[in-house]
């Protein structure tokens, strides 16, 4: 790695925002090439009694740590700053970013920092870079391109948002020749130099409008993506097939139907490849996970990959091959015919659809933090397929009200821990609430109460799906399906954790009878 050319990018400190993991790796590579760097965290505040390990970690690495409110009360920060790097979750809105731009200052991402560092030879020359985004299927499509490009021979990194921070990967022997990017919309929106070598827009539906503040501020971020040489869009997702691309970049749509010139799509159950000369890519049946939004994702991998040249037969390959990580439809227990589900990775109502419409009938589990954005269309594009709803989490009450007004003939039931810690149930009827069943149980064994309301919530899920079962002539229901349409940390440390605590609640039932108890 060079050792000087900073004062390229910046004169003076650069201030981090943010101790989590992208800031933490910014700060590191830019200490490693003797930058001077400020860190500033909401947890390295000067009343802090007890050091956070991470502050410890930096200040031995040579930064300077300090609380965020203490940084904005120096009136001469600015002065000494030439940059100010943020981590994804620092909202435009956020102070510090407010008081950098009214000095005047810069304000990037790490993912623009490590761009710019990229193309200015810190790590050698400037690698491929593949940007995958969109509201639903971002780590699946990412982890499917990393297998197609490996598949080919070339050695690829799966980075960005999906875990390893793209400095890391840009830093990691042995060296990574293809980035197989996975961008949120926070993080193209704080990248506006990058432009990839190709990159898709998945699909657009409401999502993180709080951090945003509008729809099409979100839906511009994600359009960062097609500003390469070739830009890819779903063309089933009427806001994703709208977008433009840049002048100069190849326009490639894909689609679940018969593909036309210059697209991807499915015919007569095979991928079809239309657009780079690479025809038929796999039967359908082939790919994981199953269903259609395994498919979409998969069309999208497969059109990245054959725009910086990846042969058809490595496609074939690198799909054939893929299995997907966990949370991701994973199915986790299969009891009476009803397969458990967890599809906790669907974090936000679009993503929730994508794995409601894999299945003929389900009972779903959902709830969480929505981020502002609504389930209407959820619950009413999906009700001929529920056969009962559980809501859970910090905004249960609106899925329950959203329920009542576009669902009402969908059983619901919801959970939750009053007061006294106990784990309450609350059944609805005919879309009104029944009386609440107050203190359905008490961990005795040191389960937690999130954990405990897991179980309840998948016992409540699965006596629902044994009712609906025992109708006479009703369609089945294939599997009670974890898929939140909502964040998880008002309950849990992350999706993944709570994707765990349901399939451990799932394998509980194994040799219960929940047919009766209703």
């Amino acid at each position: 790695m060079r050792e000087t050319g900073i004062a390229e990018l910046t004169a003076g400190e650069v201030v981090v925002g943010g101790a989590g993991v992208a800031g933490s790796s910014a700060a590191r590579h830019l200490l490693a090439a003797g930058v001077p760097v400020v860190v500033a965290d909401t947890r390295f505040g000067a009343g802090q009694t007890t050091e956070v390990p991470v502050a410890a970690e930096l200040r031995a690495a040579g930064a300077r740590c300090v609380g965020i409110d203490d940084l904005l009360a120096d009136p001469e920060w600015t002065a000494r700053t030439g940059l100010v790097v943020v981590s994804p979750g620092f909202a435009p809105t956020h102070p510090l970013v407010v008081a950098a731009g009214d000095a005047g200052l810069p304000v990037w991402g790490e993912v623009e920092l490590a761009w710019r560092i990229d193309h200015d030879g810190w790590f050698g020359a400037p690698r491929t870079w593949l940007v995958v985004t969109g509201t639903n299927g971002k780590t699946t499509t990412t982890s499917m391109l990393e297998a197609i490009v490996s598949a080919a021979g070339r050695a690829a990194a799966a980075c960005g948002n999906i875990g390893l921070p793209v400095l890391d990967a840009l830093a990691a022997q042995p060296r990574a020749e293809v980035l197989c990017a996975e961008l949120s919309s926070f993080q193209l929106h704080w990248a506006p130099s990058i432009v990839p070598d190709a990159g898709v827009v998945l699909n657009v539906a409401e999502d993180h409008l709080d951090w945003h503040g509008s729809f099409a501020a979100y839906r511009d971020a994600k359009a960062t993506a097609l500003r390469g040489r070739v830009g890819v869009v779903g063309l089933d997702d009427a806001v994703a097939a709208a977008i433009g691309t840049g002048p100069g970049t190849r326009r490639v749509g894909f689609t679940l139907g018969g593909p036309g010139e210059g697209e991807l799509g499915i015919d007569d159950g095979e991928l079809i490849d239309r657009a780079f000369g690479g025809g038929t890519l796999l039967p359908a049946a082939q790919v994981r996970p199953v269903g259609p939004s395994g498919w979409s994702d998969a069309l999208a991998a497969a059109a990245l990959a054959l725009a910086i040249g990846v042969r058809a037969e490595s496609v074939t390959a690198g799909l054939a091959r893929f299995t997907p990580a966990a949370h991701r439809g994973e199915v986790v227990e299969t009891i009476d015919g009803v397969e458990f589900v967890d599809d906790s990775k669907a974090t936000n109502p679009h993503a929730a659809r994508a794995a409601i419409a894999a299945r003929q009938r389900v009972v779903l589990i959902a709830g969480g933090l929505l981020k502002g954005a609504s389930v209407d269309d959820l619950l009413t594009e999906m009700r001929e397929r529920l056969a009962g709803v559980v809501a859970i989490g910090t905004d249960r009450e609106i899925i329950l009200d959203s329920i009542a007004r576009h669902a009402p003939d969908v059983p619901a039931v919801t959970v939750f821990t009053g007061d006294d810690g106990a784990v309450n149930v609350q059944r609805l009827i005919d879309g009104a609430p029944a009386p609440v069943t107050l203190g359905s149980g008490q961990s005795d064994d040191g389960t937690g109460s999130a954990d405990l309301v897991m179980r309840h919530a998948v016992r409540e899920a699965a006596t629902l799906a044994a009712t609906a079962n025992a109708e006479p002539g009703a369609t089945p229901v294939d599997a009670v399906l974890l898929a939140p349409a909502a964040a998880s940390l008002d309950m849990f440390a992350g999706y993944g954790r709570r994707g765990d605590s349901f399939a451990d609640a799932a394998r509980l039932l194994r040799g219960t009878d929940v047919s009766a108890s209703r």
